[in-house]
């Protein structure tokens, strides 16, 4: 039986003669919480997007569950098809929240799930409030995103993304726009999420959140995956010189 829940294969990106992603392949076991560690500019958040063909990559696959996405000339159509199937097994959480500002928490939880994928508006409607009381909003349903804080605001950004019941949640920098006192608010529900069995993959500069939860650490310098271990490993005894010189700054 299959336990690898996302596979990555030899992952090429390039932005005009920048090349942003340099043959990148690893994998992420069902249940597992990976980091993806690396200075700014280093592909992060271009690998991350490329998860859920945000982002469309030159060459290579990615396979999460069991649809895979190919760059080798398919037709515009079937590429959309393979890019929706895709995307209904991530949730996908960014730094700076994108909810929609003239919905409520609540509207913001729903509005997905009916629509997407047709789910009958009572019930997408109990399973938003059951999401949004676990993320601590149960006070928060009927409030707009501007009268939410930074971290009320991202816990209710991760509750939309758990709506569509995903397979893998990815989280692009999920703190760094948060005020200091807000970020241990959106990394305890990551936290509990991990303990759930919730398979996480999540781009941060949070050094101790990687070193503490994380399953796996992934590695990127200049668009290259250049290690990938345990958490203990990267931080006690790198083998790159480019991963000792990176968490020297930050440690």
């Amino acid at each position: 039986m299959m336990n690898n829940i996302i596979s990555v294969s030899n992952l090429q990106k390039s932005y005009g003669d920048a090349s942003a992603l340099r043959g990148i392949s690893f994998e992420v076991e069902v249940s597992e919480l990976t980091v993806i560690i690396g200075p700014s500019g280093c592909g992060k958040s271009t690998l991350l997007r490329c998860l859920n063909g945000l982002e469309l990559f030159d060459s290579g696959s990615v396979r999460i569950g069991e649809h895979e996405l190919k760059m080798n000339g398919k037709s515009h159509h079937h590429l959309n098809t393979q890019l929706r199937h895709l995307r209904e097994e991530v949730g996908m959480v960014f730094q700076s929240f994108n909810l929609f500002p003239h919905l409520t928490v609540l509207e913001n939880a729903v509005l997905a799930p009916t629509v997407v994928k047709k789910m009958n508006r009572q019930e997408a409607e109990e399973s938003a409030r059951t999401l949004l009381a676990k993320v601590g909003l149960k006070d928060r349903m009927e409030y707009y995103p501007s009268q939410l804080s930074g971290g009320q605001q991202q816990r209710a950004a991760i509750a939309r993304a758990l709506a569509m019941s995903p397979k893998v949640m990815l989280y692009d920098e999920p703190t760094s726009a948060l005020d200091p006192s807000l970020v241990g608010e959106v990394l305890s529900i990551m936290r509990q999420l991990d303990d759930e069995g919730m398979t996480q993959v999540v781009v941060t500069h949070e050094m101790k959140f990687a070193r503490d939860v994380s399953d796996k650490v992934l590695v990127l310098s200049d668009g290259e995956l250049i290690e990938t271990d345990s958490p203990d490993v990267i931080f006690t005894s790198p083998r790159d010189e480019r991963t000792r010189n990176f968490l020297q700054r930050y440690l």
